[in-house]
């Protein structure tokens, strides 16, 4: 039977003098009880660090076992395999490197300290990715020791794979019955014909951790004569004589591991372009440009088993995505581990990666810049909150329960939008495996999203489309929320899953005086909408707004502080809040602020742009303050939040807190327009008829789930930028629309 594996991403990588650990990015280093989370999802093996760095200050030092031997303790205790790694994109302690002489010796004894530790763990992993640790810190430099040389990169790998050879000698002069779990990244390269050299050598040295290990490396071995003329022949022959094949192939891939080299380098933009001493060429993921589609993990697995005849596992499956396409990815690697055990390919296991999300792989592990991505569980808040990933290992690992509705249909891989360069048709070779990708549309059921005519509902059904997820957006004739007989025939005919209540009352100076309209919309429609979807066992979001509150508390606002507001909107909001987390305990609450969108002609930073491009003097309140909040990316949370099953009131604003007036300066410096023509003034001079708060910063006690507000603006100057045009809108305010600091 195929066994569902687990890991968090444990990198301790070295950058200069300082060290990035990933288990301390987590939390996870004191955060014993997540050995408990991991084993409720049904994983029957662990891929655990018991790493060298982590356990040796220095090369030479005694190791320090305490931190493990509670953790591989409590592993054992749950019933869940340990496969123990001792290096993980890692060089060692302080005194050695991938290049020292020493290093394989060196990393010996402390795989037998470990061994004679942990006599009873039978399953090891001393190096993770040998080739892909050789290539990042010899070949491209961006990690210890720093080298680019070709010279030391084969080095590198050949000390690791020595390493680990004498490794398993030492583990299994403790344990006989250990076994050798071997990672390693595999994809494959495609290219056009100009660059077929390089295609050819990179698809060569993409097998160079098990061909050596399995003593491949022989005269006649493509890359053989290549490393002879670095001086390495004798390694190379001594490893043929004393081969230490695998007991477990462990692939690991992802969306990335396949690559496009193509020589029309001016087809692409210059962050991917490179090349090699012949010629330049770009390279880029075979997914976003290749037709017919790249042939994916199936592909890879079929490849290797091909190659070796060894047992499988896919050991990292993961996807830094939204939440359903990571659910689609996990999925997808576990019906192709079926898929090819029902064509005789032995595939053991499917390891679900990074279980508590990944930091900063997008800098490559160097440098701290907070880039987090979402795995099983969420540590943004503290206590590990699980993930619809979590939901869908737990189904896997008990094959049984439905899928989430909202990740049913194909992955973005599968789909057209994977496309991000124009597609260059290839023609596939002989040797290249089949590939089956099989994957319906979904089950139909849609996602409800109440208002059609609102910045919400538009940019929810938009995200909708980019993300595959069925929805039915509905506008206030087809969903009249002051009804509650039509709003449950609505829910029954549509046989929604979930409802996103995006309408609503956003007048705020107009409430003041037509209160009854304000609560209809806002409150009443909010609360028997969240009534229906309680009867139905319904997901349900609404939003409230930052105006709950009387801004006097001198601080930000958490989700804990009582509303207390000060204008008829605000108490809208508050009577909402308060009737649906009555009426609905599946119902998820979102507290957000001042939107600002490129996509729509009524917010704050339009006005911002259109004032500034014409030159002209743009007054805003510099004695309010707030949490502007990016459009785009209260979606993406917002529908993340919803498919994991989040629950409760919880404040979504990108982290900040500014006034209106500096707002518009940090808008019109991201834009390149002059600052000083932003004029800061005291919100009384607009004469605004409902009260506003003066400052209604927004934090959270939750986990912060947006980027920060420099991150924000930035995407939105980057995307006006992109869009470059104009619209309609823009052309009608030139000739006198609203004056754009009235708006709030």
């Amino acid at each position: 039977m195929l066994e569902l594996w687990g890991g968090h991403e444990c990198t301790v990588n070295r950058v200069g003098e300082v060290y990035f650990d990933q288990t301390l990015r987590s939390g996870h280093e004191t955060r014993i009880g997540d050995l408990d989370r991991f084993a409720d999802l049904g994983l029957k093996a662990l891929r655990y660090p018991v790493l060298w760095e982590r356990a040796c200050p220095t090369v030479d030092a005694a190791a320090d076992w305490s931190w493990t031997d509670a953790r591989l303790g409590r592993i054992r205790a749950l019933d869940m395999r340990p496969i123990v790694g001792l290096l993980h994109h890692g060089s060692g302690p302080p005194g050695t490197s991938l290049l020292d002489p020493d290093f394989p010796a060196r990393f010996a004894r402390y795989a037998r300290a470990a061994a004679e530790r942990y006599p009873w763990v039978d399953d090891w992993t001393p190096i993770n990715e040998p080739l892909t640790t050789a290539r990042f810190a010899a070949l491209y430099g961006l990690w210890y020791p720093h080298v680019r040389d070709e010279t030391a990169f084969w080095t590198a790998l050949l000390n690791q794979i020595e390493a680990t050879c004498l490794a398993m000698g030492e583990i299994r002069a403790v344990n006989p019955a250990a076994r050798l779990i071997q990672t390693e990244d595999l994809g494959r390269t495609y290219g056009t014909r100009p660059v077929g050299h390089q295609v050819a050598y990179d698809n060569a040295r993409r097998w160079m951790t098990w061909d050596l290990l399995c003593g491949r490396v022989t005269p006649g071995h493509f890359l053989h004569g290549r490393l002879a003329a670095f001086g390495l022949g004798d390694r190379l022959a001594d490893l043929s004589e004393h081969p230490c094949a695998p007991d477990v192939v462990g692939v690991n891939h992802y969306l990335t591991s396949d690559r496009f080299l193509d020589h029309r380098v001016q087809d692409y933009p210059p962050a991917v372009r490179g090349g090699n001493d012949w010629m330049a060429f770009a390279d880029v993921e075979a997914i976003r440009v290749a037709s017919p589609a790249p042939g994916g993990l199936e592909g890879a697995l079929e490849e290797a088993f091909a190659r070796y005849g060894l047992p499988l596992a896919v050991t990292e499956s993961h996807n830094g995505c939204t939440r359903e396409e990571q659910v689609r990815w996990v999925r997808e690697a576990w019906d192709i581990a079926e898929r090819l055990r029902a064509r005789g390919v032995d595939v053991r296991a499917v390891t679900a990666w990074a279980l508590l999300g990944s930091h900063d792989w997008q800098s490559l592990l160097t440098r701290a810049e907070g880039a987090y991505e979402v795995g099983a569980f969420d540590v943004r808040g503290g206590v590990p909150r699980p993930t619809a990933v979590a939901q869908e290992l737990k189904r896997l690992a008990t094959q049984g329960g439905a899928p989430h509705p909202a990740t049913t249909g194909p992955g973005w891989w599968r789909r057209d939008v994977r496309l991000e360069y124009r597609p260059v048709i290839r023609t596939p070779d002989g040797a290249e495996p089949r590939r089956e990708w099989r994957s319906g549309p979904g089950d139909g059921r849609p996602l409800l999203i109440a208002g059609a005519t609102g910045t919400l509902g538009q940019a929810l059904a938009h995200a909708c489309e980019l993300r595959g997820i069925t929805y039915h957006l509905t506008n206030r004739r087809e969903l009249d929320l002051e009804n509650p007989d039509a709003i449950a025939r609505r829910l029954d005919d549509t046989g929604a899953w979930g409802v996103i209540n995006a309408a609503g009352w956003v007048r705020v100076d107009e409430a003041e005086t037509k209160r009854d309209a304000c609560f209809a919309a806002n409150a009443r429609g909010a609360i028997d909408l969240a009534r229906a979807c309680a009867r139905r066992g319904l997901r349900y979001v609404t939003y409230s707004s930052d105006l709950v509150f009387d801004g006097r508390k001198g601080e930000a606002y958490v989700e804990a502080d009582a509303p207390s507001p000060l204008n008829v909107y605000g108490a809208s909001k508050a009577e909402a809040e308060r009737g649906v987390m009555e009426a609905c305990d599946t119902a998820l609450v979102l507290r957000t602020s001042a939107f600002f969108s490129p996509h729509d002609a009524y917010n704050f930073a339009h006005h911002v742009r259109l004032t500034l491009m014409d030159g002209e003097r743009f007054q805003a309140a510099d004695d309010l303050v707030v949490s502007p909040t990016y459009v785009p990316h209260l979606v993406e949370a917002s529908l993340d939040l919803l498919i994991d099953g989040d629950t409760g009131i919880r404040h979504l604003a990108n982290g900040g807190a500014v006034t209106w007036a500096e707002f518009a300066g940090r808008l019109a410096r991201a834009l390149d327009l002059d600052e000083r023509l932003v004029v800061g003034v005291p919100h009384a001079t607009f004469g605004w008829a409902a009260a506003r708060p003066p400052a209604v910063a927004l934090a959270t006690e939750r986990g912060e789930v947006l980027p920060s507000l420099d991150d924000a603006i930035r995407r939105y100057a980057q995307r006006v930028g992109e869009c470059g045009l104009i619209h309609a809108e823009e052309a009608l305010e030139r000739r006198g629309g609203a004056p754009a600091a009235r708006l709030r």
